[in-house]
């Protein structure tokens, strides 16, 4: 609720529903998932939530990022992987939640995200994360620049980042004991600190990135995009 950029944004109007409706019920929607719990320090937005139908966890209103707050909820699930959805992406598509789940299931990666496909002129945008990937699509870096330099142009793909996670639990509560690293610090960018202790984050490409509300602006368009679901 106490959003800098947008104060009391989850509750805000999206054609009828509080944001934070329309992010559970998509949420719901992606098939293997078993619960979809609201992690908040806010008692305004457990009640909503409740009122809804939805299931909410109180946790401290000291977690330093969004990943504390995943990880303090995530102790009383019984579930061997979580997934941090973010409260202000209306337009999550379940299938990215789906995608994001299927190395976990299947390989020995212990945490996924996703990435999409960009221009030269979208990697100058300082609000839209950048990653670089190894061959087999593991993250390299993530920034807030833009990366890679394209001094060869033809070598090179540009990827932007969404910041959908997946864990496996145990993997998670490591991640959140650990403390806040230099790269994290000096990019705002918390998945850096994986990256930094030496861990490994596997990516996976989708076709875009889903409208996010960051702003009263972004808000605009997202009831312009929700009014199509709304007819």
């Amino acid at each position: 609720m106490a959003s800098t950029r947008f104060p009391g944004k989850p509750l805000v109007d999206i054609c009828g529903k509080p944001m934070i409706q329309w992010v559970y019920e998509r949420s719901s929607q992606a098939k293997g998932v078993s619960t979809v719990v609201v992690a908040t320090c806010d008692t305004e937005i457990a009640e909503v939530v409740r009122h809804f139908g939805g299931e909410a966890v109180m946790t401290s209103d000291r977690c330093r990022s969004g990943t504390d707050r995943v990880a303090e909820a995530a102790i009383s699930l019984d579930s061997d992987i979580v997934i941090n959805v973010q409260g202000d992406e209306p337009f999550i598509e379940p299938s990215y939640i789906e995608k994001s789940v299927e190395p976990l299931l299947t390989g020995e990666d212990m945490m996924t995200s996703l990435m999409f496909r960009i221009t030269e002129a979208q990697a100058e945008d300082p609000n839209l994360v950048k990653v670089v990937v190894s061959l087999d699509r593991h993250a390299l870096y993530f920034s807030r620049a833009p990366i890679p330099h394209m001094r060869n142009k033809a070598s090179a793909k540009l990827y932007g980042h969404i910041g959908l996670y997946a864990y496996r639990k145990d993997f998670l509560l490591e991640f959140a004991s650990w403390e806040p690293t230099p790269l994290e610090i000096t990019e705002s960018l918390e998945q850096l600190r994986v990256l930094e202790h030496g861990g490994r984050i596997k990516m996976i490409e989708v076709h875009s990135k889903p409208l996010g509300v960051d702003t009263p602006s972004d808000l605009e368009q997202a009831r312009r995009q929700a009014a199509k679901f709304c007819r």
